[in-house]
This record gives C-alpha cells, sequence and structure tokens, in this order.
C-alpha cells in the first residue's frame, strides 16, 4: 500500500508540475497576445499595402507618374528637366531621379524658395512638368511611415521595438500551447461552428501553426529598421572604414556625411560617409548634370536611379539604386570636376551579415521573388489579421463577468524560472524587450501578491 500510495503521490506531483507549466505559459501568451495582437494588425494592413507600393503610387498619382510612350522622340536632358523644374518652382535643384521604366516620368526633388522641399514630375519626352507635391507625400509613404510609427516619434518606434520581440515569445509560447498532448482535434483541423468557443480556440490555433514561422521571420527581419537595436547593430556591422561594407577600400578625403542623409538607401549603406571631391580648386568646372548622368548610365547603373547634386564646392555625384533584383543594388559617387569615380559600391561588396540582412529586408518587403513574393505576404497579412481576430473572439467567449480574464497564476512559482533565462538572453540580444519582459513580471508578481492578500498584509503590518 504504501509504494502505491507513494507512486500516486509522484504521479499527482508530476500531474500539478505540468499543470504549472501550462498554466505559466498560458498566462504568458496572453500577456503577449494583449500587447502584440494591436500591433500585428495595424503592421499587417500597412504591410500588406506597402508590398503593391509602385503599383498603388502608379495607380493614384497617375497623373504625376505615369507619362504615354513616345517613340522615336529624343529624351529631354536631366539639366533641361531640372531647368524646367526650377522655372516652375523656384530654388535649388538636390536631385534627379531618373524614369524607371518608359512611360515613367523623371522627378527633381528641389528645395523651394516658398514651398520647402518638394518632387516635380517632368515628362522626359517633351520636357513639360507636369506638376509637383511635397518630397515624400505620396500615399505610399505616408503608408510606410505609418508602418513604422514615424509619425509618433522615437519612442513610439522604440515601442515596435519591443513588440517585435515579444511577437517572438508569443510564437513561442503559442506553439507550446498548441502541441497535441494526445488530442486529436484542434491539431491541424477546425472543429464546431463559429458560434462555439471551440471553433475559434482551434482556428487560432491551426493559423498560429502555419503562420508562426512567417510572423516570427517578419519580426526579425524588421528589427534592422528598429530606433535602439537597429541602430546599434548598423553601427557595429558597418563600423569599419568609415561604414563602408566589408571589402571596399577607400583612400579619398571624406566628408562626414552619412548616405542615409541624402535620403533613402539600403540599411547596410546608412552609415556609409559621402567622399568629397578631390579635384576641386579655385578654377576648376564642373563636368554637369548632363555628363554625371551619362557616366553613370556607361558604368551600368540600373534604370530608376536617383542623383544627388553636389550642393558644395568639394561635394560628388552621388548616384544609387536599389532594385528589387539585390544584385543590382548600387551607389556610385563621382568627383564633379573630373567625373572619375570614387566609390563603387553594390550588394557583392557587402559583409556577410549584411548580405543575410538585406535578403531577409527584400523578402520583408516582397521584392526578393517578385508577384509570388507579395502575394505569400499578402496571405500572411491578411493571417494575421484573422489570428487576432480569433484571439480577441475566443478570450470574449471564455472570459469571466466582470474580469479580464487572465489565465490563472501556477501554483508553483518554480516554473517561472525558464521565463527568468529567456529574460537574460533577451535582455542581451534584445535590451528593449528584456527590460520590457523584467517590467512585465514584477507587474504580475506585484499584482499576485496584491489578489493573494500578503501584499496588503505585509504593508499594513
Amino acid at each position: 500500500m504504501s509504494d502505491f500510495t507513494a507512486e500516486r503521490a509522484s504521479g499527482a506531483s508530476r500531474s500539478q508540475a505540468s499543470t504549472d507549466l501550462y498554466r505559466a505559459v498560458w498566462r504568458w501568451h496572453f500577456y503577449a497576445g494583449l500587447f502584440v495582437l494591436p500591433f500585428l494588425i495595424t503592421l499587417s494592413i500597412t504591410g500588406a499595402l506597402y508590398l503593391f507600393r509602385d503599383e498603388i503610387d502608379a495607380f493614384v498619382h497617375a497623373d504625376l507618374k505615369r507619362v504615354e510612350v513616345q517613340q522615336g522622340v529624343e529624351l529631354s536632358s536631366p539639366s533641361q528637366m531640372i531647368w524646367a523644374a526650377l522655372s516652375a518652382h523656384p530654388g535649388t535643384a538636390v536631385k534627379y531621379t531618373d524614369p524607371a521604366t518608359p512611360d515613367a516620368s523623371a522627378e527633381i526633388t528641389i528645395n523651394s524658395v516658398y514651398d520647402g522641399r518638394l518632387a516635380v514630375y517632368v515628362n522626359p519626352y517633351d520636357g513639360q512638368v507636369l506638376g509637383s507635391m511635397a518630397d515624400r507625400g505620396t500615399v505610399m509613404w505616408t503608408i510606410r511611415y505609418l508602418h513604422s510609427l514615424r509619425y509618433f516619434g522615437p519612442v513610439a518606434r522604440g515601442v515596435i521595438e519591443i513588440a517585435g520581440g515579444w511577437t517572438i515569445l508569443l510564437v513561442g509560447t503559442g506553439l507550446f500551447l498548441w502541441w497535441p498532448r494526445g488530442q486529436k482535434g484542434g491539431v491541424v483541423t477546425v472543429r464546431g461552428d463559429r458560434r462555439k468557443r471551440v471553433f475559434w480556440r482551434d482556428m487560432h490555433a491551426v493559423l498560429g501553426l502555419f503562420l508562426g514561422g512567417f510572423i516570427v521571420f517578419l519580426a526579425v527581419t524588421g528589427m534592422p529598421w528598429s530606433q535602439v537595436w537597429g541602430g546599434q547593430v548598423n553601427q557595429w556591422a558597418n563600423g569599419s572604414n568609415f561604414g563602408y561594407p566589408s571589402g571596399v577600400r577607400v583612400d579619398v578625403p571624406m566628408s562626414g556625411q552619412r548616405l542615409s542623409e541624402e535620403g533613402l538607401t539600403a540599411w547596410s549603406m546608412e552609415q556609409a560617409q559621402i567622399p568629397e571631391s578631390p579635384s576641386a580648386v579655385a578654377k576648376a568646372q564642373p563636368i554637369g548634370v548632363d555628363d554625371a548622368v551619362r557616366t553613370f548610365e556607361d558604368l551600368g547603373l540600373h534604370r530608376g536611379y536617383a542623383v544627388n547634386l553636389p550642393q558644395t564646392p568639394t561635394g560628388v555625384f552621388s548616384a544609387s539604386v536599389y532594385p528589387d533584383d539585390l544584385s543590382q543594388q548600387r551607389v556610385v559617387h563621382l568627383d564633379q570636376y573630373t567625373g572619375e569615380p570614387l566609390v563603387d559600391m553594390s550588394y557583392a561588396d557587402y559583409g556577410p551579415m549584411g548580405r543575410w540582412l538585406e535578403f531577409g529586408i527584400n523578402f520583408h518587403m516582397g521584392q526578393q521573388f517578385g508577384l509570388a513574393n507579395q502575394v505569400l505576404l499578402v496571405l500572411v497579412c491578411l493571417g494575421n489579421v484573422l489570428l487576432a481576430v480569433s484571439a480577441a473572439v475566443m478570450w470574449w467567449k471564455r472570459r469571466p463577468s466582470r474580469s479580464m480574464g487572465v489565465p490563472p497564476m501556477p501554483k508553483d512559482k518554480r516554473v517561472f524560472r525558464g521565463l527568468l533565462a529567456i529574460l537574460v538572453v533577451g535582455g542581451i540580444v534584445f535590451p528593449l524587450v528584456g527590460a520590457s519582459l523584467l517590467v512585465m513580471l514584477a507587474l504580475d508578481w506585484l499584482v499576485g501578491r496584491m489578489k493573494s492578500g500578503s501584499f496588503r498584509q505585509a504593508t499594513s503590518g
């Protein structure tokens, strides 16, 4: 009898430990979902729209971005188009963007005397100004800034970084909760009908199973843009040789200005400094934008490149292009007086980390595999929204009256030791995420103490 009793007690102990572990994971899955799901919905909606940025912008701003193709007509020179833009909007030209396709307009960015920084669109066939808007004023730039929370300042962008780390925690705990443990339904199939909670539970679990890998991938590949972690990793990865990618060696004077300050650039190039024209002397004559553009075309830059125009006597002509094909990414700086290339960088020049991160970013933006890439990620985004909706419905059907319905605290608090290990790892790799987990753990402990009454007893004594 004593052996039987001991065995029974041991089995009960194991069962209680299993229950406590499940409760702890479920509780933190709930917390992670409470924090992440609103971001998951907004990021999925804005991200799905941004996947088709070129198509949407071309449709919404067709009067500015689209022109009729005219066969056999000599195109206007860049200098003629810049002159036309400045005639319509007096100021200083700072950038010329080459038409990416035969039916696209050229874009001239100017610092207008009266209207600030403008993007002026010019028909390359006849040199006529089609119109203008604020620089980065297209609908897709608005969507991009909403997606990154740039409109809401650095604190909000830091919250996005935290949400990315919590998303990984959400997927990990969700996989643990999904694990079959002997049941047959709700593993890869959905039971019941939409009026019952089990239907929404199964839909949530099955969707999470199929989407989990994509969600983690998007969270990780979105981290390079984050406020703290992304900036620190960028400096670490590209901090040598004035921020140029590994393998590129230059022996020209540097201006101290970063490429990211000139405009949109690849993540791996953000820390790259812009060189100065070493041929600058008192009587030297610049080659002009037309000769610079011809040089860039002779060097084989992909169509749609942007040319930043020199603004000082030591400035350079800087051309950059970031097409869907990663191998065609390129940045070239020319001496404004001799037209000689000072620095010529491409994707092949990036270091190993830069190449892998750029590949992930390219896939994240729906560019790497064309339309198939876009369609796949749109389906993932739609699935993410449905995942969030099913979680909300499931919680609504389960929650007790007048309660948040937080899953119960485990009886044995030692099961949280695994979470402490996650805190250590998260704090080292993602400092903001680790700090947020520590705060949440402290709050959870405090709420538990208050509910149990021990906190009130301790303070009253």
